[in-house]
């Protein structure tokens, strides 16, 4: 979830400095496997959406102690700079959507959310990947801006998957967490857009230990959720990771102990934080956060104590 705390009624104006855009397509590449980032949109974010008791003068004060911070991930005026956006993951003949954002026509409490009516599918055609053509769909977890295009309205206005070939996977854990549990903000999250994939006998679920091909797999990292994964992608002796939720901004890069308010379990973020990153700062692996803004992704190093993203 790329949001927090704030009321539903002020989630959207405390999200959005600014109208939200579409950035062009990224890409990347991991030996022999390429990824593209589809984005949904880009939004400026109050830190208050995020963070207990950070305001933009503390997110500012933050971007002193880490300069690398600026220009890409926390505005002048101490916005941080975020992205809603699916990576389409090329491995041989497999085509993986990691999150699918938020979608269209769903009704939804942040009003910026609320029934869009966004170009997502004719952004990701143009980009090479129509919706026939994804062979997986993975979903980090079961928030509401990670599982909005998996289904689409049918033709009779129900809820049909959006991705016709596809195999949809999910964290056993997460899937049973969420089938019992309310959404965040009381939204029909799972009902509009996981549940109709098990009816049309399309889910799969998975454990943290599993993977789809020899150069995509996952890697357990719960705390933001109980059944959290992040997606490791490993070819030619080069490892590319996507992050997911365990981390939202850059920021908690510079601070692994910074919980968003949406974690599940605070405590056990912050550890997966430091487990994780401590693996991942070899400078060598590529780090692509789920909603990262600016070029979205870079390799991760230890910095003063913590870690930094170089994306240059």
């Amino acid at each position: 979830m790329s949001g927090a705390g704030a009321s539903n009624a002020d989630a959207g104006t405390e999200q959005n400095a600014g109208d939200a855009e579409r950035p062009e397509p990224q890409r990347w590449q991991i030996g022999d496997v390429n990824i593209t980032s589809i984005s949904e949109s880009a939004t400026p974010t109050s830190p208050r959406f995020l963070f207990d008791g950070v305001t933009k003068g503390g997110v500012l004060a933050r971007a002193e102690a880490a300069p690398w911070l600026r220009p890409h991930f926390v505005s002048d005026d101490g916005y941080l700079l975020q992205r809603i956006h699916t990576c389409v993951i090329s491995a041989g003949e497999h085509r993986i959507a990691v999150d699918t954002c938020v979608g269209n026509d769903k009704q939804r409490s942040n009003p910026l959310w609320h029934e869009q009516q966004g170009p997502f599918l004719d952004d990701m055609t143009a980009a090479g990947f129509p919706p026939e053509s994804i062979t997986h769909v993975v979903c980090t977890h079961l928030h509401v801006d990670h599982v909005g295009w998996n289904t689409c309205l049918g033709p009779d206005g129900d809820w049909v998957p959006t991705f016709p070939n596809a195999q949809y996977l999910f964290c056993a854990p997460e899937y049973d967490y969420w089938a019992s549990h309310d959404d965040l903000f009381n939204d029909a999250v799972f009902d509009d857009s996981v549940a109709p994939i098990a009816a049309a006998d399309r889910a799969n679920m998975v454990e943290a230990t599993d993977s789809i091909c020899s150069e995509v797999s996952f890697q357990s990292t719960p705390g933001h959720t109980p059944g959290h994964l992040s997606v490791v992608i490993s070819s030619g002796g080069k490892r590319g990771i996507i992050t997911g939720d365990m981390a939202h901004v850059p920021m908690q890069l510079a601070d692994p102990d910074l919980s968003s308010m949406f974690d599940t379990d605070p405590d056990e973020a912050r550890r997966t934080r430091h487990e994780a990153f401590g693996d991942w700062a070899d400078g060598e692996t590529l780090v692509i956060g789920t909603h990262f803004g600016g070029p979205t992704a870079g390799i991760m190093v230890p910095h003063q104590g913590a870690y930094r993203l170089d994306c240059d």
